[in-house]
């Protein structure tokens, strides 16, 4: 016989479908905006949160990794994986999914895809560490590795900072000529480029987001000059590196966790004690952002769970009152919670 599921057994499940229309519905500017502002927020409350390095499995193909962190009320996770070698058979180098559960009792009260949403919360994030420490004005940004996040970094620089005109270069032509094809009717000037130096000519912001999963020399020393910000969003693995190690020699490093980044990201170039910042701190007020216009700021993004936390915790705040999500029969709800076998054996 069947028997219904109770409300206790439902969980709501944001599919891609639906989050697509959730951001369609919204606009992918607005959802943005809105995202960086919940990411802010749990910033600024850092302290309160259980944070760990993520769990990385590491093979020859990629990694796959858990991200976890919890506040007083809610529980979240993320499972990614990075395949860079994914493309070329057909398959997204990077997918995702998440929960966000309750504290109090365990439960699940979201489940979601989080392929589209990691665009999101990555884009998001980017933007808002560059309002603290992008040089004033800025209002030019060269985005180097056109892939999957491409289109998301640009559209966030232009509604959180104000960017009005993106530089594209990739080593396939085909991807850039995609991201400026996507862009057309953004707002933004896009100018499609032939090499990394001319995506750099008058750029304040420079953000490189390549997948090779190597150490890659993606900015050489003398590409950069002073008074720039640079994103580096591409490395974010042991061995995974797009930065020429006498660039950061010359910049001032801002990171998310450093115990996770110094094995991560850029910065795995450098001695364990080099210093850094974290981001944080300068959003409280705590430490300094940019300290004169001819500084060289780093970005050494590689991810960190709390930034998946406020993706959660913003579409399972903005999905209510929608039809932008469906129920799930994920729990099992037994009339008396000790019989389980009971609610089995009657199902039969």
């Amino acid at each position: 016989m069947t028997i219904a599921p109770s409300e206790k057994a439902l969980v709501p499940f944001v599919s891609v479908e639906n989050m697509m229309k959730l951001v369609n519905a919204m606009g992918a500017e607005a959802v943005l905006t809105e995202l960086a502002s919940y990411i802010e927020a749990d910033f600024k409350r850092w302290p309160e949160f259980d944070k760990t390095p993520r769990v990385a499995s590491h093979s020859t193909d990629g990694v796959i990794e858990l991200m976890p962190t919890a506040d007083a009320d809610n529980y979240g996770f993320k499972y990614v994986n990075g395949h860079p070698k994914n493309m070329k058979e057909g398959f997204q180098t990077v997918t995702a999914f998440g929960v966000l559960s309750s504290v109090a009792n365990g439960y699940p009260i979201l489940l979601t895809e989080m392929t589209v949403l990691t665009a999101l919360r990555t884009a998001a994030t980017s933007a808002l560490v560059a309002k603290y420490l992008a040089p004033k004005g800025s209002k030019t940004m060269a985005m180097i590795g056109n892939g999957a996040q491409c289109e998301f970094q640009a559209l966030a620089f232009k509604a959180i900072c104000g960017i009005e005109h993106v530089r594209l270069y990739d080593i396939d032509p085909a991807a850039t000529e995609k991201a400026a094809r996507n862009l057309a009717n953004s707002g933004l000037t896009v100018v499609s480029c032939k090499s990394g130096e001319e995506a750099m000519e008058g750029a304040e912001i420079i953000t490189t987001c390549t997948a090779d999963k190597q150490y890659a020399t993606i900015l050489t020393d003398n590409m950069v000059g002073s008074g720039v910000h640079i994103n580096a969003i591409g490395g974010d693995c042991p061995g995974k590196t797009e930065l020429h190690k006498d660039i950061l020699l010359r910049s001032e490093i801002f990171v998310e966790y450093p115990p996770q980044t110094r094995i991560e990201g850029e910065i795995q170039q450098l001695a364990d004690d080099h210093p850094v910042t974290e981001l944080w701190q300068v959003m409280l007020g705590e430490a300094e952002g940019r300290k004169d216009p001819r500084q060289i700021t780093l970005f050494d993004s590689v991810g960190f769970a709390i930034e998946d936390f406020s993706a959660l915790r913003y579409v399972a705040e903005k999905i209510k009152g929608t039809e932008f999500f469906d129920m799930l029969d994920m729990l099992a709800d037994p009339d008396d919670p000790r019989d389980l076998f009971g609610m089995l054996q009657r199902a039969g």
